[in-house]
């Protein structure tokens, strides 16, 4: 049983009229009527009573009916729903991205991100950038949000923004007075830091910014980022962190910008063939819409 066998019944069952039904179909009426008697062969029994005066469905004709009404529905509903999973608008998505990032800009994304795609299905990760690269790799995250440079030959990244480097401080720090920090200054500081393996990129840049300021840092504690401004207040050390940590509100903190004022990139980040269509329509949102700045709060 083919469906165009089931578009002709259907078309004779409205019609009530082979001629009708035929010039319906756009086919001449010999044709129609075989395509008919071989379905009825097929199912073994009659779908129709003919007469010369009327055609008038059996019972076998009417259940027919009403399950091959079911049955276009869902074959309309499919089409419908492959056309909207080949646009990007069904399917599931896996978002990795670093803690700070919570606090500046991804919610905005992810809302304009579901207005467009409502029936997509987003699973997020709160995950270090090398826990995010290996995971792309790996195939379990769809995109990654990851600071500082990314070589990584099976990756593809777009810059999202490029946001400023700032020193975290207890409020009672003697530097705090200065509306600039030159490093330099710190270089007889207490550093907390988060350990290397879950960012070498971000803390190679880091270790950079302090070597061509004259110091190799003396790290005392190292913590996830946002357990970095705890440490902080807690008078374990200073910390350089992005800006967008400011967005904590961490009480006992103070923030400075670094003089020069380095910056470090958050990109967005896939696997070069994941060619899934949410994938591109998540890159295409951050895109057009991207991830708002990080501002120092009010």
């Amino acid at each position: 049983m083919e469906l165009r066998h089931l578009r002709y019944f259907v078309a004779v069952a409205e019609e009530l009229h082979f001629g009708r039904a035929a010039e319906r179909m756009k086919i001449a009426q010999p044709p129609l009527s075989r395509q008919i008697q071989d379905l009825e062969k097929e199912l073994g029994t009659r779908l129709f009573d003919r007469s010369r005066r009327k055609v008038e469905l059996t019972t076998a004709g009417v259940t027919l009916l009403e399950h091959t009404r079911r049955i276009f529905e869902a074959v309309e509903l499919a089409s419908r729903e492959t056309l909207r999973a080949g646009r990007g608008e069904r399917g599931r998505i896996a978002i990795g991205y670093p803690s700070s990032l919570a606090y500046s800009g991804l919610p905005e994304l992810l809302r304009t991100f579901r207005a467009r795609y409502p029936a997509v299905e987003v699973v997020l990760s709160q995950l270090a950038p090398q826990a995010q690269i290996e995971a792309l790799k790996g195939g379990r995250l769809d995109v990654g949000f990851v600071r500082a440079p990314l070589e990584e030959p099976g990756l593809a990244s777009m810059l999202v923004r490029r946001e400023s480097l700032v020193v975290a401080l207890p409020p009672d720090h003697p530097a705090v007075g200065r509306s600039r920090i030159p490093l330099g200054i710190l270089a007889d500081e207490p550093f907390v830091c988060f350990p290397r393996s879950r960012g070498p990129a971000f803390f190679d840049q880091l270790m950079r910014l302090c070597h061509e300021a004259g110091f190799t840092p003396r790290i005392v504690q190292e913590a996830q980022q946002l357990d970095l401004v705890s440490l902080v207040a807690a008078g374990f050390g200073v910390a350089i962190v992005p800006s967008s940590v400011r967005h904590t509100r961490r009480a006992g903190v103070a923030y400075r910008p670094i003089v020069g004022s380095p910056k470090t990139d958050l990109r967005v980040a896939w696997k070069k063939d994941n060619n899934a269509p949410v994938v591109r329509g998540l890159v295409e949102v951050v895109r057009k819409v991207g991830i708002q700045r990080a501002r120092a709060p009010s």
